[in-house]
């Protein structure tokens, strides 16, 4: 079957919350030029701790206010009461949010590693089946297709995954990768242990490949030596880096389509363009013309 033949992928994107006005702006542009792309869905991050809870909060309403693409917002255990945390989820869905991205989420900045909050949701799994009693959210959580850092080893997460399933999630989202086999052998161990929703690869773009390594090491994903050479006969230039970038993730989403994969989720560190530029090569047109925002 060619690509022009195979069924549409689905996409979805993340965002993250700005910190200043002029990062606002570059949020809001990046959202409105990949909207047409008609994803399934976008999703809106939460800083380490739950730091930038309100502002996710306020960006979350303002799509529901103006936009037709569902968002989905973060929610994390770190640092709340299980209270607290009932009541955001409670005012997410008096606003019109019906999906959810579970998480356990990270520690603070300066904390000697995860501590639960006594009166808290202590893990995702938790937090999941907290969230089924609040209201019939669609909840996604997250997989780790090389094993989370924090887990003694692949058996370990993925009797995690299988609980936060078992709780209620109606998907994952993988953590980003880079080998189309990895996330194959990962899906071979999932359906052998029973998990049978749809597990959604993450797909990050990359631009700076030195960036990318540093955060890749953060959450125990693999930067393969093929793809920092391929970065290194780019030079520096940001023309270049970003060609690279759109042909990488071009070639990965189109190795996994072989293999029947039709959803993927693009982590787009509200950068838009190199988004965009892989989606049209996905034969992914958008919905009406885009100016250059």
């Amino acid at each position: 079957m060619s690509l022009s033949t195979r069924k549409r992928p689905e996409i979805s994107f993340e965002f993250f919350p700005p910190r200043t006005p002029h990062a606002a702006r570059t949020l809001w542009r990046s959202f409105r030029r990949l909207e047409p792309y008609n994803p399934r869905f976008v999703s809106v991050t939460y800083g380490a701790g739950g730091t930038t809870r309100e502002r996710t909060h306020q960006i979350v309403r303002r799509m529901v206010a103006e936009s037709d693409v569902p968002p989905a917002a973060h929610l994390t255990c770190v640092g709340s009461s299980r209270g607290e945390v009932d009541d955001v989820a409670r005012s997410y869905w008096d606003a019109g949010v019906r999906h959810i991205v579970a998480l356990r989420g990270d520690p603070p900045a300066g904390a000697d590693g995860y501590q639960p909050h006594p009166d808290g949701y202590h893990y995702a799994s938790d937090l999941v089946d907290g969230l089924k009693h609040v209201a019939d959210f669609d909840i996604t959580v997250a997989a780790y297709p090389e094993t989370h850092p924090e887990s003694l080893d692949p058996a370990e997460d993925l009797d995690n995954l299988k609980r936060k399933i078992d709780a209620g999630a109606s998907r994952a989202i993988t953590q980003f990768f880079f080998e189309p086999d990895v996330y194959l052998r990962f899906m071979d161990s999932v359906r052998a242990a029973g998990i049978t929703v749809p597990i959604v690869p993450g797909v990050l773009p990359v631009t700076d490949i030195v960036s990318a390594s540093r955060f890749a090491a953060r959450c125990g994903a693999t930067i393969p030596d093929w793809l920092i050479a391929r970065y290194g006969r780019a030079g520096t230039g940001a023309q270049s880096r970003s060609t690279v970038g759109v042909s990488v993730a071009t070639e990965f989403v189109h190795r996994l389509m072989l293999e029947g994969v039709d959803e993927f989720h693009f982590y787009t560190l509200n950068r838009a363009a190199i988004v965009a530029r892989t989606c049209e090569n996905l034969g992914l047109i958008p919905a009406e013309p885009v100016a250059a925002r």
